[in-house]
């Protein structure tokens, strides 16, 4: 299978001639579309298309020039992607640390194509793991007098590092109105909930309360409003009364580290696109 070199995504008002524009001008330099998808929403009339192409040898500001004409005449919003670049990202964990290590897991085998530059947790369970696998680990303790320095020095560190993207894995501490805004589609949330139900502090004892039959897991975009930000995955599983809520818990962590880590891939490989409080996702 050819391996793309640039992942191509763009949106503007629906009209005609977008597609033809956009595929002629990619061809007039040689490159190849190995993958295209396309969706128009027809509420808000705004297009979205991604396009994974092999460009032959054109680089970044060869395919930007030859897009231009393209993005000037239908007033698009592009993002060019070149996949030579491995993207860097912080991982963020509290004390538990299953979809954290299912991640570490699927970088290994190749499957998620990214470097962990740092994980930063507020506990030090996860230091050996992080030793283990050769990454920086940051213990940095919050409290409500100092959450506005610890963000300080998370934002150093992804100035530091270049990271593209800070992947919430199971880290328990809200981030701030200001920090989620700065960083907004740059920080993935794994909730342990069927959102937009049950949210906050013990989801899964909340369900099983109200003696549920299906409980979840629900990746996503942070925003400042708590756990209502631009859904990307989600998955759920059924259960019984027979079940106590500590298996309702057990079956949540598989269900957690498996919807973590596609929303984390759709993001890599430029599959999710903004659409106000919406995404589109072209799996």
């Amino acid at each position: 299978m050819v391996r793309p070199s640039h992942f191509l995504t763009l949106s503007c008002d629906d009209q005609p001639g977008i597609v033809a524009s956009v595929t002629g001008a990619l061809a007039s330099i040689g490159a190849n579309i190995v993958e295209s998808s396309q969706f128009w929403d027809q509420p808000s009339n705004q297009f979205f298309m991604r396009i994974s192409l092999d460009s032959r040898g054109a680089d970044k500001p060869a395919l930007e020039a030859a897009i231009t004409p393209s993005v000037q005449r239908f007033d698009m919003r592009i993002r060019l992607t070149e996949t030579a670049t491995r993207p860097r990202i912080i991982i963020m964990v509290s004390k538990f640390d299953h979809a954290m290590l299912h991640l570490l897991y699927q970088i290994r085998v190749g499957w998620l194509d990214a470097d962990v530059a740092a994980i930063v947790s507020n506990h030090e369970d996860s230091r050996r793991a992080a030793e283990e696998a050769g990454i920086p680990y940051h213990c940095w303790k919050v409290t409500k007098d100092n959450k506005q320095e610890q963000e300080a020095r998370l934002t150093a560190l992804v100035e530091e590092t270049g990271a593209e993207l800070i992947i919430l894995a199971r880290y328990m501490q809200v981030l701030s109105d200001e920090f989620s805004s700065r960083h907004f589609g740059r920080i993935i949330n794994i909730h342990h909930s069927f959102l937009p139900s049950f949210k906050g502090a013990k989801p899964y004892h909340q369900a099983y309360d109200r003696g549920v039959k299906l409980i979840g897991a629900t990746g996503h975009y942070v925003t400042p409003d708590l756990d209502e930000g631009p859904i990307i995955e989600q998955e759920t599983e059924r259960v019984t009364h027979a079940m106590s809520a500590d298996d309702f818990v057990a079956v949540g962590r598989d269900i957690e580290s498996r919807v973590l880590a596609r929303a984390v891939k759709l993001h890599l490989e430029s599959r999710v696109m903004l659409s106000g409080n919406k995404t589109i996702v072209f799996a």
